[in-house]
């Protein structure tokens, strides 16, 4: 099957809303809309979609830019801020295909680098990494107190 990978629009945020929720299941959904609008307007930020045969969407990734990304010795690092396919087409190189259009985007941005990030229990999100080409640099532990 052939999909088309593209910039989001405005007219795509009720779709990408529905995968950025399959994505982060435990965030609620007025939480996940609050910077749709500030993504699709950052110039430091892209979001890419993919769409099937039939025009829906099945699948995004989030980029931007940031000054600093554990592991890199270049600034500004194109990072991964969210990466989703559908599960009905994993495996057919889809997702793959949204990170080069995201590294692609960073080159043009003039980055050398790309990181990204993923939970430590994340064994499908790790594994497409190093079959990408990313390696690891840091395992973090994340802590809160409340005052």
């Amino acid at each position: 099957m052939s999909y088309t990978i593209r910039r989001a629009t405005h007219e795509d945020k009720p779709a990408w809303l529905r995968m950025r929720h399959a994505l982060w299941t435990d965030a609620p959904l007025d939480y996940l809309a609050l910077d749709l609008d500030n993504l699709l307007a950052d110039s430091d930020s892209a979001v890419f979609v993919a769409s099937d045969p039939g025009g829906g969407l099945v699948a995004f990734i989030e980029t931007r830019l940031r000054a600093y990304a554990e592991g890199c010795e270049t600034s500004p690092v194109g990072y991964i801020e969210a990466w989703y396919v559908d599960p009905h087409v994993r495996g057919q190189k889809l997702g793959r295909d949204l990170v080069h259009t995201a590294e692609g985007w960073a080159r043009e941005k003039g980055c050398t680098e790309m990181a990204s990030d993923t939970w430590l229990d994340n064994e499908a999100s790790i594994a497409a990494h190093y079959k990408l080409g990313y390696w690891e640099v840091d395992r973090l532990v994340h802590f809160v107190k409340r005052l």
